[in-house]
């Protein structure tokens, strides 16, 4: 008998948790204030506009918002008809019987697993293109689409870290945010203030671990040359690696022409591994940070859910997120699976939580002993 998959699309709510954390596209979910977040930033990181999230919740373009208050929110694959539906899912498998005739359409969409095997063993994946690398070797264990070239967003930030420490620069040199470090083209927000002064390490740790754009700014600013030979520095820098499909016009991936392919991106991760800093600060929780002295401290944390959650059982060495609305969300990480040290490039989905799911899932893939020592043919 003739055998095919079809698929059942699930919105992902809850990352880690598999296909029980599933709800249909439309289920609300609500959001509590913390201190110090602001309308825009809210929406920002849940995929919204300031004015859908003000519609939403019957509040003004200049309301204050209050620690504690809940504000109702939207998947993305609920606010658009238009969302492309492969991107925001988990994908369980039912299997029944099809005829010869339409067999190979289905094979035409399916993922690129190995040359033999059981091809319903591979994860269905929500991002649109990933990939992943043994770390050691170098072997591809998983690939999708991971020679289309997107743009990145602030994974970015990684090739921005390693260029600044191949500088050997002071880092307890004191750098400032000016005006040229606010971003006019997305209009994104930031907590340091224009006239912000901080160590180059303090700026370097925010700048990885709560993706500041104001501080990765800075970081090319002030470099030897400025920002134009920070960004010449980032374009070599990624032709040593042998990264032919990456360019990079700014060190904070705003930019839409900052682009990539999961499989460069997979020699920078590596690359980026070698670097003690960039392990320490891409892995670090939280911190607070003074911005003026004597200022109540501010608490930054780590975009990467995994990596702020220590009840997932996840040995992260490297970690960055990255969103624009042309990314879609993306998450690279280096991290030890099944005693196997593995890269992990997930890029362009629609869901906030889609690539942790993701991530989650090439996980349990890999402890299952499901996942091949390498890729038989690509």
């Amino acid at each position: 008998m003739i055998i095919r998959s079809i698929t059942v699309r699930i919105v992902l709510l809850l990352a880690g948790i598999g296909f029980a954390a599933g709800a249909f596209a439309g289920t609300q979910m609500t959001h509590t204030v913390q201190r110090g977040e602001t309308l825009y930033s809210i929406a920002r990181e849940n995929g919204m506009s300031a004015d859908e999230l003000s519609r939403m919740n019957n509040l003004g373009k200049k309301s204050v918002l209050k620690s504690g208050q809940v504000l109702k929110l939207y998947t993305r694959s609920s606010a658009s008809t238009t969302a492309k539906p492969q991107k925001q899912q988990v994908i369980a498998t039912i299997r029944k019987p099809v005829s010869a005739k339409s067999q190979g359409k289905v094979s035409a969409k399916s993922e690129k697993p190995a040359a033999s095997g059981d091809k319903s063993a591979y994860p269905q994946l929500a991002s649109s293109s990933a990939m992943v690398v043994d770390a050691n070797t170098g072997q591809a264990i998983f690939s999708k689409n991971a020679d289309q070239t997107k743009p990145i967003a602030s994974i970015t930030k990684l090739m921005t870290a390693m260029v600044v420490l191949d500088a050997s620069p002071s880092m307890q040199e004191t750098i400032s945010v000016s005006e040229e470090d606010v971003d006019y083209l997305k209009h994104t927000t930031s907590r340091l203030p224009v006239g912000t002064r901080l160590s180059r390490y303090e700026m370097l740790r925010l700048s990885l671990m709560s993706s500041e754009n104001r501080a990765a700014s800075s970081l090319a600013r002030h470099y030897p040359g400025g920002k134009q030979a920070f960004i010449n520095a980032m374009n070599n820098k990624a032709s040593r690696l042998g990264m032919t499909h990456t360019r990079f016009y700014d060190s904070t991936g705003l930019t839409p022409g900052n682009v990539s392919t999961a499989e460069d991106l997979v020699k920078m991760v590596r690359a980026a591994s070698q670097y003690d800093l960039i392990h320490e600060f891409t892995t670090t929780p939280n911190r607070e940070v003074a911005i003026r002295p004597n200022s109540t401290p501010l608490q930054y944390k780590n975009t990467n859910v995994l990596v702020r959650d220590v009840e997932d059982d996840w040995d992260i060495k490297v970690s960055k997120t990255g969103y624009t609305q042309e990314a879609g969300r993306c998450l690279v990480m280096m991290a030890v699976v099944a005693n196997r040290k593995a890269v992990m490039v997930m890029l362009d989905s629609e869901g906030k939580l889609s690539p942790v799911g993701d991530a989650n899932r090439l996980k349990d893939w890999i402890e299952s002993g499901h996942a091949p020592a390498q890729l038989a043919s690509r």
